[in-house]
């Protein structure tokens, strides 16, 4: 089903669930796969609900070569350099940490391009957000921050799809809100996705929606699967996802899915 490419080719991937194995490791084999894109007319970009900080120390060793797009496409940047910002305003976010309070199990996150924001040390709290927020500080209230946000980040112990987000289904219309995982819920401005922030790089690189292949599993890259004509998502990926996307991968996040579909890509349409 795969036609040859004349172009140059875009392949962009989420992270948690679809790169990564679910103890967030990466497969040595995608360290030389990446080595490849660069020799070859190839563009990489890794599309995350996660920080930019926390994105380019996972990536370090490559990140002069990697387009990132972070916090669910508020922010983009190359080597270094913004590209894309679309924070939320102050007063949604005074409003979206007011609701968490009232409720159990839910403990808001919130993201600026450097560090992140949390109320509680809780472990239990810590034990999830220390995972993609290694460069935070906790502060006495949220809602007096004087730093552009761009997502709120919902931790919720519970389930983020059955408590947090019927709280904020309600804001929809005016708001991207995706619940990212089974703990996260993320709140961005409307204009905000992965997807979104992958059109605006198809526009500068020149490459179109034929010659761009994407990767996701949950429901965070709803948008991403739209963008591209190669749109996988993961075996392991969430109903939605699966049905929204082009194709399944064969396998897993834990099998390396993202890394061998792409050589077995690449191998068809006569890239070695």
């Amino acid at each position: 089903f795969y036609e040859r490419f004349f172009m140059a080719l875009l392949i962009v991937t989420d992270l948690d669930g679809t790169l990564l194995a679910d103890d967030k490791s990466i497969d040595p084999e995608f360290w030389a796969l990446e080595a490849k894109f660069a020799e070859k007319d190839i563009y990489f970009s890794i599309a995350s609900g996660r920080p930019y900080p926390n994105m380019t120390t996972v990536f370090e060793q490559i990140k002069d070569r990697v387009y990132f797009i972070s916090d669910n496409g508020s922010f983009m940047a190359y080597q270094d350099q913004e590209l894309l910002i679309d924070p939320l305003q102050d007063a949604s976010v005074v409003e979206f940490v007011e609701l968490s309070r009232l409720i159990s199990d839910s403990y808001p996150v919130l993201c600026g391009k450097k560090l992140a924001y949390m109320e509680d040390n809780n472990p239990r709290v810590l034990k999830q957000t220390l995972k993609y927020y290694q460069h935070y500080k906790i502060v006495d209230d949220l809602t007096r921050l004087e730093e552009k946000i761009l997502k709120v980040s919902l931790c919720d112990l519970i389930s983020s799809e059955t408590n947090s987000y019927p709280h904020y289904k309600k804001f929809e219309q005016d708001f991207n809100v995706a619940v990212s995982s089974e703990v996260w819920l993320d709140l961005n401005s409307s204009t905000a996705n992965k997807g979104t922030a992958v059109k605006k790089l198809q526009n500068s690189l020149g490459i179109g929606y034929d010659n761009t292949i994407v990767f996701g599993d949950f429901l965070n890259d709803l948008e991403l699967m739209q963008v591209g004509k190669y749109s996988f998502a993961m075996k392991n990926g969430h109903p939605k996802i699966k049905e929204t996307a082009r194709y399944v991968t064969e396998f897993s996040n834990n099998e390396s899915g993202v890394i061998r579909t792409i050589e077995k890509l690449l191998t068809q349409i006569g890239v070695q």
